[in-house]
């Protein structure tokens, strides 16, 4: 400030650009500097953390949710790799099913509806499993309990996939009155 400013000289940065401002509240050295009547040393970038950089070690109890979490995706894709076929074979899987449970002379005879909803649940599994392996590994990413995503997902593709199960068996009345023969039912 000059001697014949009219103004008052500033004591608490009221003149200060916003930006010298939020400079002299993040680095306190800018305002020893400025008061000093020196030049504030421009600041020193912050160092960058690198994709090298090793990451914090994972406690106990992580490392347990991860390794359950894994053998729990680890499983349901198994299973789905094997229920899908099935499904896509429903006719088939019926009357095996349907032999399992004693009744040898059924056959099942609703192919359409038996092939496509075959077709429609072996979506579901799919899907399912690839929704829940991806919640799951946000999860992961964010360090949150994750084991009980795919118990989740599995329990909800489950009971969506039966319903349509359910809708192809029902289709098809003379499956179902053989199996009711076959209970005594």
């Amino acid at each position: 400030m000059s001697d014949i400013d009219p103004r008052p000289r500033p004591q608490y940065g009221e003149y200060a650009t916003p930006e010298e401002q939020q400079a002299r509240i993040q680095r306190p050295e800018v305002t020893e500097a400025l008061e000093a009547g020196q030049a504030p040393q421009p600041e020193k970038p912050a160092p960058v953390a690198s994709a090298a950089a090793p990451a914090a070690p994972l406690g106990r109890g992580a490392r347990i949710d991860r390794g359950v979490t894994f053998g729990l995706l680890i499983y349901g894709l198994i299973t789905v790799i094997t229920t899908i076929p099935q499904l896509l074979d429903f006719p088939t899987t019926a009357e095996t099913l349907a032999e399992r449970m004693g009744a040898t002379d059924t056959s099942f005879t609703n192919l359409g509806a038996g092939f496509v909803l075959g077709a429609v649940a072996a979506a579901i599994y799919g899907i399912g499993w690839l929704a829940t392996a991806a919640l799951t590994w946000r999860r992961l990413k964010r360090g949150r309990i994750s084991f009980w995503v795919p118990l989740a997902g599995f329990a909800v593709t489950t009971f969506l996939a039966s319903i349509v199960i359910m809708f192809a068996l029902l289709g098809d009345p003379g499956f179902i009155a053989s199996l009711s023969g076959a209970f005594g039912v």
